[in-house]
Protein backbone atom coordinates (compact mmCIF):
# COMPACT_ATOMS: atom_id res chain seq x y z
CA UNK A 1 0.00 0.00 0.00
CA UNK A 2 1.24 3.45 -0.87
CA UNK A 3 -0.10 6.59 0.77
CA UNK A 4 0.03 10.22 -0.22
CA UNK A 5 -1.16 13.05 1.97
CA UNK A 6 -2.17 16.41 0.54
CA UNK A 7 -4.22 19.47 1.38
CA UNK A 8 -1.83 21.33 3.60
CA UNK A 9 -1.11 25.01 3.28
CA UNK A 10 -0.95 28.35 5.02
CA UNK A 11 -4.00 29.45 6.99
CA UNK A 12 -4.75 32.10 9.57
CA UNK A 13 -5.67 31.35 13.16
CA UNK A 14 -9.28 30.21 13.31
CA UNK A 15 -9.26 28.97 9.74
CA UNK A 16 -9.91 25.51 8.34
CA UNK A 17 -8.16 22.98 6.16
CA UNK A 18 -9.09 19.53 4.95
CA UNK A 19 -6.30 17.03 4.54
CA UNK A 20 -6.62 14.18 2.10
CA UNK A 21 -4.91 10.80 2.17
CA UNK A 22 -4.94 8.77 -1.03
CA UNK A 23 -4.14 5.07 -0.81
CA UNK A 24 -3.17 2.71 -3.57
CA UNK A 25 -4.01 -0.99 -3.55
CA UNK A 26 -7.13 -2.96 -2.83
CA UNK A 27 -6.51 -3.66 0.84
CA UNK A 28 -7.10 -0.17 2.24
CA UNK A 29 -10.27 -1.24 4.03
CA UNK A 30 -8.42 -3.90 6.01
CA UNK A 31 -6.47 -1.32 7.94
CA UNK A 32 -7.25 1.30 10.50
CA UNK A 33 -6.01 4.74 9.56
CA UNK A 34 -4.36 7.43 11.59
CA UNK A 35 -3.04 10.94 11.24
CA UNK A 36 0.15 12.03 12.97
CA UNK A 37 1.94 15.35 12.96
CA UNK A 38 5.45 16.57 13.53
CA UNK A 39 5.81 20.18 14.70
CA UNK A 40 9.04 21.99 13.87
CA UNK A 41 11.86 20.68 16.03
CA UNK A 42 9.65 18.18 17.81
CA UNK A 43 8.87 14.49 17.61
CA UNK A 44 6.05 13.00 15.60
CA UNK A 45 2.83 12.73 17.59
CA UNK A 46 -0.54 11.08 17.28
CA UNK A 47 -3.49 13.22 16.17
CA UNK A 48 -6.42 10.95 15.32
CA UNK A 49 -7.34 7.43 14.28
CA UNK A 50 -10.31 5.63 12.74
CA UNK A 51 -11.17 1.96 12.60
CA UNK A 52 -11.34 0.02 9.35
CA UNK A 53 -15.13 0.41 9.26
CA UNK A 54 -15.09 4.07 10.18
CA UNK A 55 -17.37 3.52 13.15
CA UNK A 56 -14.94 4.42 15.91
CA UNK A 57 -12.56 7.35 16.13
CA UNK A 58 -9.99 8.55 18.63
CA UNK A 59 -8.36 11.96 19.05
CA UNK A 60 -5.58 13.51 21.04
CA UNK A 61 -7.07 15.87 23.60
CA UNK A 62 -5.64 19.01 21.99
CA UNK A 63 -7.72 18.56 18.81
CA UNK A 64 -10.96 17.16 20.21
CA UNK A 65 -13.93 19.18 19.03
CA UNK A 66 -11.88 20.85 16.28
CA UNK A 67 -10.65 18.00 14.07
CA UNK A 68 -12.65 15.21 12.44
CA UNK A 69 -11.16 12.09 10.90
CA UNK A 70 -13.10 10.14 8.29
CA UNK A 71 -12.57 7.64 5.50
CA UNK A 72 -14.17 6.40 2.30
CA UNK A 73 -13.17 2.80 1.68
CA UNK A 74 -14.81 2.76 -1.74
CA UNK A 75 -12.47 5.55 -2.80
CA UNK A 76 -9.40 4.32 -0.87
CA UNK A 77 -9.32 7.71 0.80
CA UNK A 78 -9.00 9.23 4.22
CA UNK A 79 -9.59 12.75 5.45
CA UNK A 80 -8.80 15.05 8.32
CA UNK A 81 -11.06 18.08 8.62
CA UNK A 82 -9.33 20.70 10.75
CA UNK A 83 -11.33 23.64 12.06
CA UNK A 84 -10.51 26.47 14.45
CA UNK A 85 -6.84 26.06 13.70
CA UNK A 86 -4.27 27.41 16.11
CA UNK A 87 -0.59 28.30 15.63
CA UNK A 88 0.32 25.24 17.72
CA UNK A 89 -1.26 23.06 15.04
CA UNK A 90 1.58 24.03 12.71
CA UNK A 91 3.31 20.81 11.67
CA UNK A 92 3.92 18.35 8.90
CA UNK A 93 0.94 16.01 8.88
CA UNK A 94 1.25 12.32 7.95
CA UNK A 95 -1.36 9.67 7.27
CA UNK A 96 -0.64 6.07 8.19
CA UNK A 97 -2.26 2.65 8.12
CA UNK A 98 -2.15 0.01 10.84
CA UNK A 99 -2.78 -3.71 10.65
CA UNK A 100 -4.70 -3.29 13.91
CA UNK A 101 -8.03 -2.71 12.21
CA UNK A 102 -9.66 -1.78 15.52
CA UNK A 103 -7.53 1.31 15.75
CA UNK A 104 -4.02 2.22 16.83
CA UNK A 105 -2.29 5.36 18.01
CA UNK A 106 1.35 4.41 18.44
CA UNK A 107 4.07 5.06 15.89
CA UNK A 108 5.31 1.51 16.17
CA UNK A 109 1.86 0.10 15.34
CA UNK A 110 1.77 1.73 11.92
CA UNK A 111 2.63 -0.39 8.90
CA UNK A 112 2.48 2.17 6.11
CA UNK A 113 3.29 5.86 6.03
CA UNK A 114 2.67 8.51 3.48
CA UNK A 115 4.80 11.54 2.78
CA UNK A 116 3.67 14.45 4.86
CA UNK A 117 1.90 17.64 4.00
CA UNK A 118 2.82 20.91 5.70
CA UNK A 119 0.22 22.88 7.62
CA UNK A 120 1.18 26.36 8.75
CA UNK A 121 -1.13 28.40 10.94
CA UNK A 122 -0.25 32.06 11.23
CA UNK A 123 -1.10 34.10 14.31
Amino acid sequence: VQLQASGGGLVQTGGSLRLFCAASGRTFSRYSMAWFRQPPGKEREFVASITWSGTTTEYVDSVKGRFTISRDNARNAGYLQMNSLKPEDTAVYFCALSRYSGGASSLEDMDYWGKGTLVTVSS
